[in-house]
């Protein structure tokens, strides 16, 4: 299956890139770096990433939507949430991390599932969908085929849970280990949630 990092301006570098640690030690999966129109996307810590046009993606396995600055301009780019909700659709499974479960809501896709975000931003997460059920203490949110983490590590977590979904608890400890880090694995146990 693939997994389709999508990436724009002044993403969260750990947003993006602490799933793909996770996602990159499962041989089932194969990464894909996307952006709207394909070509060099900068992060806000000043990591440049080489992406493919999303037309040249097969957009049918997993979508990761990482947060970031960048949300705060895209979530009013009517273009981009266009394409956002085209992507979205045709998913069979969409993770967002941080505030990228604003541009998620803001396509109307979660009006009313259960979601989550960064703490620091959730008044204004919350304020992009009131139609969303968002949850303000969870580490991170399954609703459908739409997953949902707070900010930035908690990316880690929900692609731990995610994995131990499909391939079972021994497989994400592996991982865990792996990568040396301790996972939380209660998406309930949220220790910065207000």
């Amino acid at each position: 299956m693939e997994v389709n990092i999508l990436l724009f301006p002044d993403f969260e570098t750990l947003d993006a890139f602490g799933p793909v640690e996770v996602f990159g030690s499962i041989e089932q999966y194969k990464l894909r770096y996307i952006s709207v129109s394909g070509g060099m996307i900068t992060s806000r810590q000043g990591i440049s990433i080489l992406t493919e046009d999303i037309k040249d993606a097969n957009l049918y396995g997993i979508l990761l939507i990482p947060g970031g600055q960048g949300t705060r301009k895209l979530v009013n780019d009517t273009k981009f949430i266009d394409k956002l909700s085209e992507m979205v659709m045709k998913s069979k499974y969409c993770l967002s991390v941080c505030t990228g479960s604003a541009l998620l809501a803001k396509t109307g896709l979660l009006n009313n599932k259960k979601a989550t975000s960064n703490k620091k931003a959730f008044e204004w997460v919350k304020s992009i969908n009131a139609n969303v059920l968002w949850i303000e203490k969870a580490r991170w949110v399954v609703d459908q085929k739409y997953y949902t983490s707070s900010g930035v590590s908690a990316g880690i977590d929900m692609a731990l849970g995610f994995v131990a979904e499909r391939f079972g608890l021994n497989e994400t400890q592996k991982i865990a280990e792996n990568i040396e880090y301790i996972w939380n694995s209660d998406p309930n146990n949220d220790p910065f949630a207000v």
